[in-house]
């Protein structure tokens, strides 16, 4: 949905008419989660997609028809036939797909979603599911995490915003805070979370790290570049970086500790002992959910001993990835950024980092949403 919001408040903008189609649920293989969306214009302009090719096809002429007939409607697309032609999920999976034309009460909520999220703000989009025959009475509804409720759909939204994943509940138990008067309970209620970009902090303003920079941006980071050498921390340098500090690395992760959580990425590629044994001990003894330090094995060895006479126990040294990346057999900042990000991303989702040809885990790994009563 956050790839296509800035599309859908451009078309709305011409007062191009446009239909969404939203995945509100999946089973087994399903190539894409739910909040998956894709959007399709009067002109036949498509941005998004749903299912990477599958479906495709199928949800644009659904669009097509929901723009022409003014009504929303759901769709769900399983294994296909045998065949070859026929509409379905080669993988193996199952998707529920919503398709509703959009209306001008919808964009207010999505306009403000987009300041929300230029201002580095978590919120969620929260759409009844049920009645949908009933259109007009069809909205969002934005949620921040200073104006949920305390009650068991907020809690829903909370840990959706916490892991980022999508999900589909039952809301049978709504309440008269949850609903405004006269209105119909609400049964089933699609929330997608737009979370703040995880941060991405890279320590030592080198070519390797320029790579790592542009590595991180591609993947929805928000890049912190940092190197006490103001000569090499330089905007030209990395123009890819959202952010460039000039400080000593270990005293900028004290000063930016409030802004560290768990989906924090922190690659420390300084080569120097005097930068990266203060800024490892910093990071291990925080809450990021990954720090990495790039260097040989022998470094790596006198790093560890460094780190010990620093105080750090073992418990804190296991969360050390050193030498940083997988085993990719990498040459040059490239390829090693990229052995970095994969690094990052197994540890970010439980990957095992193997050749899937060599593993039996699934290849699409849901993210379950339990059900609010």
């Amino acid at each position: 949905m956050k790839d296509i919001l800035d599309q859908l408040i451009d078309w709305h903008a011409q007062a191009t008419p446009c239909a969404l189609s939203v995945v509100t649920r999946t089973w087994r293989s399903a190539p894409r989660p739910a909040g998956t969306a894709m959007a399709v214009s009067a002109d036949g302009e498509v941005a998004g997609s749903l299912s990477g090719g599958c479906v495709e096809g199928a949800v644009y002429e659904l669009a097509r028809e929901a723009l022409l007939s003014g009504r929303a409607c759901t769709e769900t697309f399983g294994v296909s036939d045998d065949d070859a032609f026929a509409v379905g999920l080669t993988c193996g999976g199952t998707l529920d797909v919503l398709v509703r034309p959009l209306r001008a009460p919808d964009y207010p909520p999505l306009q403000e979603l987009t300041q929300l999220r230029a201002d580095q703000r978590p919120a969620a989009l929260i759409a009844p599911l049920n009645d949908l025959e009933e259109t007009a009475n069809w909205q969002w509804a934005l949620a921040t995490p200073d104006s949920l409720p305390a009650n068991a759909l907020g809690e829903a939204v909370r840990n959706a915003l916490m892991d980022g994943a999508a999900r589909t509940v039952r809301n049978d138990g709504v309440g008269e805070s949850d609903q405004t008067a006269g209105a119909k309970p609400v049964s089933e209620l699609l929330i997608i979370p737009f979370p703040t970009r995880p941060r991405m902090i890279v320590f030592g303003a080198t070519d390797f790290a320029a790579a790592v920079t542009r590595a991180g941006a591609f993947l929805g980071y928000r890049v912190t570049v940092c190197d006490a050498r103001p000569v090499f921390a330089t905007r030209q340098r990395f123009p890819d970086a959202d952010e460039i500090v000039v400080d000593w690395p270990h005293r900028y992760l004290e000063s930016t500790r409030d802004r560290i959580d768990d989906r924090t990425a922190i690659c420390v590629l300084t080569h120097d002992p005097k930068f990266d044994v203060p800024a490892v001990k910093a990071a291990l003894r925080g809450p990021a959910g990954y720090v990495g330090v790039m260097g040989s094995r022998s470094a790596h060895q006198d790093r560890l001993e460094r780190l010990r006479r620093a105080g750090l126990t073992d418990s804190e040294l296991a969360r050390l990835s050193s030498p940083i990346g997988l085993d990719l057999g990498a040459h040059g900042p490239e390829e090693t950024a990229i052995s970095i990000a994969a690094e990052i991303v197994a540890a970010r989702w439980g990957g095992s980092g193997m050749p899937l040809a060599r593993t039996a885990v699934p290849i699409h790994r849901a993210t379950g949403a339990p059900a609010v009563s």
